[in-house]
């Protein structure tokens, strides 16, 4: 019977547990300031410091995203998720929906670049459908395609949609600071019998995408967003640890309320050295 209930205290505490720790790193960062006034000038009033419980009832939007950050990078957040993802290599399988509205299943593997910001990365996806295999490489802030060794150009649907991942993704909070983007409270939710903060980010260029964030174990579960005025959402599912960092791997992506694309990570590392010309054009 004690055991019963000091496992269902720790159950009950492990938010409030994250939270507190990443609010404290947080806030450290925050309160930094300059050397102590010397004892000849009258001290000014100190700013009220917010306390930790208080945080916890009503989080600012900053304070769900860098525990958010916390908890996807380890513990490390940020520093150890630029530390960790200078690059990354990924394998899985896709189903995604082709013109005629079926879905079609392709082997795929993915080359990340780590760049200052989203705008300066450098991705290469290469798939393997049934009829055919090409590329979609994504570097210079330009979408080109390469088949068969040669370069081409790719219809505006599959750019645009490539570019929706970069843009429309987990890095899009999590690098929010790098991207220079705007993030407000979007209120709470629940879904699932799952309590979740909402986080909106507007990017510099206007894009926005709204977060939705376990207020349990801060993992974001879901995030949504609208292009040429279609309602996407993307679910995560399966989140694991790939070399300390947490990585979901089973996404969905909706349009509407249908189904467009899923996507299973067989297999995912970071750190790897990536040639120059994985990225090339020529």
């Amino acid at each position: 019977m004690e055991f019963s209930l000091v496992r269902s205290f720790f159950r009950k505490s492990f938010a409030a547990s994250i939270f507190t720790v990443a609010f404290a790193v947080f806030a450290a960062g925050q309160n930094a300031g300059p050397s102590p006034t010397p004892k000849s000038t009258p001290a000014a009033t100190p700013t009220p410091v917010v306390n930790a419980k208080d945080a916890i009832k009503n989080p600012t939007a900053d304070q769900i995203a860098e525990t958010t950050i916390f908890v996807i990078g380890g513990g490390g957040g940020r520093i150890l998720l630029n530390q960790i993802r200078k690059t990354s290599l990924e394998r899985g399988r896709v189903s995604v929906m082709n013109a005629e509205g079926k879905m079609e299943q392709a082997s795929y593997q993915k080359f990340t670049t780590r760049g200052d910001t989203l705008a300066k990365e450098r991705i290469r996806l290469d798939q393997e459908f049934p009829t055919a295999s090409y590329s979609l490489v994504y570097a210079d802030e330009k979408t080109f395609g390469i088949f068969k060794d040669q370069v081409f150009t790719p219809r505006e649907d599959a750019s645009r949609s490539f570019q929706n991942q970069i843009f429309f993704g987990l890095d899009t909070l999590l690098r929010y600071k790098e991207n220079e983007s705007k993030i407000e409270l979007g209120g709470k939710d629940k879904i699932a019998g799952v309590d979740l903060h909402i986080v909106d980010v507007t990017d510099k260029q206007g894009r926005k995408s709204r977060f939705y964030i376990s207020a349990k174990s801060f993992r974001i579960m879901m995030m949504s967003y609208e292009d040429q005025g279609i309602k996407y959402k993307r679910k995560y599912y399966d989140y694991n640890l790939a070399q300390g960092t947490l990585v979901p791997f089973r996404t969905v992506l909706y349009a509407g309320d249908k189904i467009v694309e899923e996507t299973d990570i067989g297999t995912v590392t970071f750190g790897q050295k990536i040639e120059e010309n994985t990225y090339a054009s020529n």
